[in-house]
């Protein structure tokens, strides 16, 4: 079977699921750690949050697709804005991306664009508020990550200011969606949304971060580093030079600036998960699973500055069975999640170093 065939059929074959079955479907195909997490949140939110995720997918598809020029990419993501905004053209979006896609693409994603209609019917299906939520998180997002076609990556990002921002428009801003959607459900949550909307910025940089870390050379196999030159010219390496051969302490020492950098961001998150009212354990547990695996994935980094592969500080399934075990024993508790964080973090942060999180796209 050819892997058109295969992609058809299993398009058909999701095609022909219930709404929710389908979105659980597809979030399974294109990301396991969101197909475990958002099941986890209210009904009602569920529906929202896994469309959501699903929607900013379909961005990522389109920003990661080496057969599309820059100027493609601008126009399927300004398209795709007003597909979600409108809930209009979605078949002809789908029609016309679809066949562009390539093999380096994995079948999920392709699977996912043929039934952007689907997604989209569903969309449309929330309420007002929910929509508009999603809607501001798509047209900040595909209007944001295409101003980092247009960069020379290799040698990575020049400050970390440069790094803030990307981090905000590929998932800042969809914490500050999220923050929306708790609000919007829990009148008791809407009563910190000020604090919350703030707080979930970082929270979004602080998984981001993690993930740029854990990627490094995933990354610098497609000529991109999405490192702050800044950070590591205080230390005296030019990243222009990085490979994965790079024996340095000095870049080790950046590394862990970044780290220290991104922990900083991970307690904001805890902060923003406290906020929460303690008896939402499900939406607890949504944010601390993710918390917890990024706080795990920066203790093998920073136990592993050596690393030259992905693979290398990959956390394992046991490690995110422990997660999940130690959330649910302490979710309801703000001193026992303090204490949590603090004993499995107290080597991430660099004592010499100090940085405050703000983001200045997201405020």
């Amino acid at each position: 079977m050819t892997t058109i065939q295969s992609i058809t059929e299993n398009t058909q074959s999701l095609a022909a699921l219930a709404d929710n079955e389908l979105q659980a479907a597809l979030l399974e195909g294109v990301s396991r750690t969101f197909a475990l997490t958002i099941p986890q949140l209210p009904q009602t939110l569920y529906v929202a949050v896994a469309n959501a995720y699903l929607l900013c997918r379909i961005v990522d598809t389109i920003e990661d697709e080496v057969s599309l020029s820059a100027k493609q990419k601008k126009h399927f993501c300004s398209a795709f804005i007003d597909v979600v905004k409108t809930g209009l053209g979605s078949e002809s979006f789908a029609e016309q991306l679809a066949p562009l896609l390539s093999d380096q693409t994995i079948p999920a994603e392709h699977c996912l664009i043929r039934l952007t209609p689907r997604v989209i019917t569903i969309t449309h299906s929330l309420e007002s508020t929910q929509i508009q939520a999603l809607a501001d998180c798509v047209e900040t997002m595909a209007n944001g990550m295409p101003i980092y076609q247009a960069l020379d990556l290799h040698a990575g990002l020049k400050t970390l200011k440069d790094m803030d921002d990307y981090c905000y428009y590929v998932a800042g801003c969809v914490g500050e969606m999220l923050a929306k959607l708790f609000c919007h459900y829990s009148p008791e949550i809407a009563k910190h949304e000020t604090e919350l909307l703030k707080l979930s910025v970082s929270f979004g940089q602080g998984l981001q971060m993690t993930n740029i870390l854990k990627d490094i050379w995933d990354d610098a196999q497609r000529g991109v580093c999405w490192l702050p030159q800044d950070i590591f010219t205080e230390t005296g390496f030019n990243l222009a030079e990085l490979t994965p051969e790079t024996d340095d302490e000095r870049f080790r020492l950046g590394l862990s600036h970044l780290i220290s950098i991104a922990h900083g961001h991970l307690q904001n998150a805890l902060t923003y998960t406290q906020l929460l009212p303690s008896n939402e354990t499900g939406i607890r547990n949504f944010c601390l699973w993710a918390l917890g695996m990024a706080v795990l994935t920066l203790k093998k980094i920073k136990d592993n500055l050596n690393f030259n592969d992905s693979n290398q500080v990959k956390i394992t399934r046991n490690s995110v069975k422990a997660t999940i075990v130690a959330t649910k024993l302490t979710v309801r508790s703000n001193l026992l999640l303090s204490l949590l964080f603090n004993l499995t973090s107290r080597h991430l942060k660099t004592p010499d170093w100090h940085y405050s999180p703000t983001n200045s796209v997201g405020k």
